[in-house]
C-alpha cells in the first residue's frame, strides 16, 4: 500500500524539522510522496525536492495560505506551486503581516506583566519565519505555562488576551494566487470553518469552485468519521479532488505523526494521481491563455 502525506510543515514556518530532515523522516516512515505546505511561505520547497530526489521520495511543492473567514479559521492549500515570482510577491505581503502581528503579540504579553522580549522569540525561531508556536515555546521556557497547549489556551488563541488579528486574503484571492502560480487550490481541514450542515457547506463550496477551488482535504486527524464521510460525499458530488494529510509540525504538535496523524490515518497515493491530473489541466488552460 503506497501511503502519502499531503499536509506538512517545516522550520520554514512553524514546524520543528528542516525541509531536508522532514523528507528524511518521510523516508523512514516509508511514504511514497509528501507535500511541504508551509504557512504563507515556499522557501523550503527547493530543499525538500532536492532531498526527495536524493532519497527517492516524491515531493510536492506546496503552501498553506490563511484566508479571511468570519467564523473559525480558513486555510487554502496550494499544490505544485511553479511560478515562484508571482506567488512570492503575494506571499511576501502575508509574511510582513505575520511579522508585524508577532511584534504586537509580544507587546500585549509585556503589557500583561509577562517578561518576554522579541529578541527571545527571534532566538527561539533560529532565523526561520516566526510564528505563534515560537512565542508559546518562550512562554514554556520561562515557566509562564506548562506546555504549548496551555500557552495557546491562555494567551494566543483567537479571542485570547494576547491574540492579534492580521491581514488575510479573501478565499477568492487565495485561490487566485495559487492558480496564478499554476498550483492546485484545496480547502484544508474544512471542520475549522465551523459549518455543521452539509447543505450550508455545499453552497459555499459550490461558490468557491466557481472561483477555482479544486479539492477538499477529507482525511485529517481532527475530522470525526462522520465529518470525513460528509466531506467525501461533498467532494464526489461537486467533482472535487480528495486529499488528506497529518498537518505534521514535529514537536510543535507532538501527538500528530507524519503520515498517520494520531495513529490510524491512511492517505493513498491515488490522491496524488488525482492532484496531478488537476495540475496538468490547470497548466494546459493557463498556457492556452498565455
Amino acid at each position: 500500500m503506497d501511503l502519502v502525506d499531503l499536509h506538512t510543515h517545516s522550520t520554514v514556518s512553524d514546524g520543528t524539522l528542516t525541509p531536508k530532515a522532514l523528507i528524511q523522516y518521510a523516508k523512514e516512515k516509508r511514504l511514497k510522496a509528501v507535500a511541504l505546505t508551509d504557512h504563507d511561505n515556499i522557501d523550503g520547497n527547493e530543499q525538500a525536492m532536492e532531498e526527495g530526489r536524493r532519497v527517492g521520495i516524491e515531493v510536492i511543492p506546496g503552501v498553506e495560505i490563511s484566508g479571511e473567514w468570519p467564523h473559525g479559521t480558513l486555510h487554502i492549500l496550494g499544490y505544485y506551486i511553479t511560478k515562484k515570482t508571482k506567488s512570492q510577491n503575494h506571499l511576501s505581503q502575508l509574511q510582513k503581516a505575520r511579522f508585524e502581528r508577532n511584534l504586537k503579540i509580544v507587546e500585549k504579553l509585556k503589557q500583561s506583566g509577562i517578561p518576554i522580549t522579541f529578541e527571545e522569540v527571534l532566538d527561539e525561531a533560529g532565523g526561520t519565519q516566526i510564528g505563534r508556536p515560537h512565542i508559546a515555546q518562550v512562554l514554556v521556557k520561562k515557566g509562564v505555562v506548562k506546555d504549548l497547549d496551555q500557552a495557546f489556551h491562555r494567551f494566543l488563541k483567537k479571542g485570547g488576551p494576547a491574540y492579534v488579528n492580521k491581514f488575510r486574503p479573501t478565499p477568492e484571492q487565495a485561490m487566485e494566487w495559487i492558480l496564478e502560480a499554476e498550483g492546485v487550490p484545496v480547502l484544508a481541514h474544512p471542520f475549522t470553518l465551523y459549518i455543521k450542515k452539509s447543505k450550508d457547506l455545499e453552497i459555499i463550496m459550490t461558490k468557491w469552485k466557481g472561483f477555482g477551488l479544486k479539492g477538499i482535504e477529507v482525511y485529517y486527524p481532527g475530522h470525526t468519521p462522520l465529518q470525513e464521510q460528509m466531506y467525501q460525499n461533498l467532494a464526489q458530488r461537486l467533482e472535487l479532488v480528495i486529499t488528506g494529510g497529518s498537518d505534521f509540525h514535529g514537536l510543535n504538535k507532538p501527538d500528530v505523526d507524519l503520515g498517520t496523524g494520531y495513529g490510524d490515518m491512511k492517505v493513498l497515493y491515488a490522491c496524488v494521481e488525482s492532484l496531478k491530473k488537476c495540475r496538468d489541466e490547470i497548466r494546459r488552460k493557463t498556457r492556452e491563455i498565455d
